[in-house]
């Protein structure tokens, strides 16, 4: 491609893929200069020939992230867009999807003026999250293997609780019984699959001291796990992945990013609320519920003001929305604190804003 040609290229859309990476680049005008599939080898070489502060969009999957701060280094504006705002600019529709088809759409969602953009994470980020995504790796494996040994157990009639503790407590007697039926292959298969049970425990350790040494060194995350349902858990994980709380303008958007705001469905004045919409990451919205759910069961046991609202919404409402509600309240007073740099304070209380006043109205006298 020629030098002048590169000057023309205003935007740029990526579809990103292992080992293909499909190109859709069009000028100021929105007239396509060029639509070609690269190796991403030669689409680094291609990108450093462009204008510095060229747009270059991708969606946020895969690698993206990576390919974003590389694109930065070269002096150009990377910027992702979650897969869900694409869609609906794809000309072609749900049954035109290829690879060239969602590059048009990446650029073409890249030029709106009201797109909202994923904000890049740095390697440090994605280090911490890489511990997270092991941990909850870890735990499905090992939920997996402990019902794996009950389901092998329960086929020669014997039966425990469903507490892992308990299991493992009576797992080595079961394993020595001689009165019962288990034959001596059960009884090494049954053995192997508890020292997996074992291995994984320690694997979950080394994440939680990862994770505790992450929270210890970062203040943002000591900050974080002060609040009441957040644990060093959630707090290195929300951390981890907002990065910047002030990308959010407010409170309520970073809510709303985590999927914890009520859905609408409203019309004609009349506003229908409905579940929370559940968008954002699953991950974090579910760590901050379970905090949440924790604090709501044991508010009996604490005498500060949040504690005290929570009972009396629990008593009013139940405490399924008790839990969403803390997790919200949670959420929000995550981001105060975050981008105020204040510390949390149980019993503070919040300065109501002045009321406008209405302009004076002039006093006509009448003429005598």
């Amino acid at each position: 491609m020629t030098e002048i040609t590169q000057a023309l290229i205003a935007r740029v859309g990526v579809d990103l893929s292992k080992r293909v990476y499909q190109v859709h680049a069009v000028d100021r005008a929105g007239t396509r200069v060029l639509s070609k599939a690269m190796s991403p080898d030669r689409f680094f070489a291609w990108c450093a020939s462009l204008l510095a502060g060229c747009t270059v969009a991708m969606e946020a999957c895969g690698g993206a992230h990576h390919a974003a701060r590389r694109l930065r280094l070269l002096g150009l504006d990377a910027r992702l867009i979650a897969c869900h705002l694409v869609t609906p600019y794809r000309m072609a529709g749900k049954s035109g999807k290829n690879d060239a088809n969602d590059a048009a759409a990446i650029c073409e969602a890249a030029s709106r003026p009201h797109m909202r953009f994923v904000a890049v994470k740095s390697a440090e980020q994605q280090a911490h999250l890489v511990v997270h995504r092991l941990r909850e790796g870890y735990k499905k494996e090992r939920t997996a293997c402990i019902n794996q040994i009950r389901g092998l157990l329960t086929e020669f009639g014997l039966v425990f609780a469903q507490s892992p503790e308990k299991l493992r407590a009576v797992l080595p007697q079961v394993l020595e019984d001689a009165s019962n039926e288990l034959p001596g292959v059960v009884r090494l298969a049954v053995q192997r699959a508890h020292e997996h049970w074992i291995a994984l425990d320690k694997e979950l350790q080394w994440c939680d001291e990862r994770i505790a040494a992450h929270v210890q060194n970062d203040g943002n995350a000591q900050k974080a796990a002060t609040l009441v349902g957040i644990g060093p858990v959630t707090a290195s994980a929300l951390v981890a992945s907002v990065g910047d709380f002030k990308q959010f303008d407010n409170a309520h958007q970073f809510g709303a990013w985590l999927g914890l705001t009520p859905s609408q469905h409203s019309s004609g004045g009349k506003a229908n609320l409905g579940r929370i919409t559940k968008r954002g990451d699953e991950y974090l919205r579910t760590l901050l519920i379970q905090g949440a759910k924790s604090a709501v069961f044991s508010a009996a046991k604490r005498s500060d003001p949040i504690s005290r609202w929570l009972l009396a919404l629990t008593a009013r409402s139940g405490w399924q929305k008790a839990t969403v509600a803390l997790a919200n309240k949670n959420a929000r007073i995550l981001w105060a604190m975050l981008t105020r740099g204040t510390a949390f304070d149980a019993h503070h209380v919040p300065q109501m804003p002045c009321a406008r006043q209405a302009p004076a109205k002039a006093v006509v006298v009448p003429a005598m």
